[in-house]
């Protein structure tokens, strides 16, 4: 049985992750912290916070009796410097599994987001990743306004509605572009906007459970 302590910024995240790993021998210890998110606009808010308290955290999972840690918040994952601070188990950042498939991309990329405080962070790791595996993609931000409160307020169906009809809309615009939804809250509104319009919609959990099986030797359900 392996243990992951899974490290969200949201409690809908939970869902989506048991749900990818639901058939596998895993353990998942769910830590969810939405307090960054609620103070990111005060005046003394900066970087420095979020790199400290996200540093803090990943140390408490890590000394949880876990075998490996998954972060599922972009916002998390940009603030997390590992070559600074590494841990004794392996740390799995969700953008991993979507980055990797992007990079292969011979289209440019749109990300589409619906929090515009992840879009630098994840963007600056997306290059950084195509850097290291050697390709060159070009690839743009976008955000869908006045759409991740209702997440942050419970408001999943409301969400899911919106986001999947921003995300429909960025690819009837933007034809020869391969539509990614760049953060995982997102991954049912795009699954449903690509069974909608029959255009290819990266996401999170379409990739994530390979990656898994891949970096944890996970072992499926007997």
């Amino acid at each position: 049985m392996t243990r992951i302590g899974c490290y969200h910024a949201h409690y809908s995240n939970i869902e989506h992750i048991e749900n990818a790993l639901t058939g596998f021998e895993v353990e998942l210890v769910h830590f969810v912290d939405p307090g960054l998110d609620r103070i990111k606009m005060d005046t003394d808010f900066n970087n420095e916070t979020v790199e400290n308290k996200v540093r803090e955290t990943l140390c408490w999972i890590s000394g949880s009796h876990v075998d490996a840690i998954l972060i599922t918040c972009t916002f998390f994952t940009s603030a997390y410097r590992e070559s600074l601070h590494p841990l004794p188990i392996p740390v799995i950042k969700i953008d991993d599994p979507l980055f990797q498939n992007a990079c292969r991309s011979d289209e440019p990329v749109l990300f589409v987001f619906t929090n515009p405080n992840t879009i630098k962070g994840t963007m600056e790791q997306f290059q950084h990743f195509c850097q290291a595996a050697g390709r060159k993609v070009l690839a743009e931000a976008s955000v869908l306004e006045h759409t991740f409160s209702l997440i942050m307020q419970g408001k999943k169906d409301e969400y899911t509605t919106l986001v999947s009809s921003g995300l429909k809309r960025a690819a009837q615009e933007n034809p020869g572009v391969r539509i990614v939804a760049a953060q995982l809250s997102m991954a049912p509104a795009a699954r449903q906007a690509e069974q909608e319009t029959g255009a290819t919609i990266g996401n999170h959990l379409n990739a994530l459970t390979s990656y898994m099986i891949d970096k944890l030797s996970l072992q499926k359900k007997k």
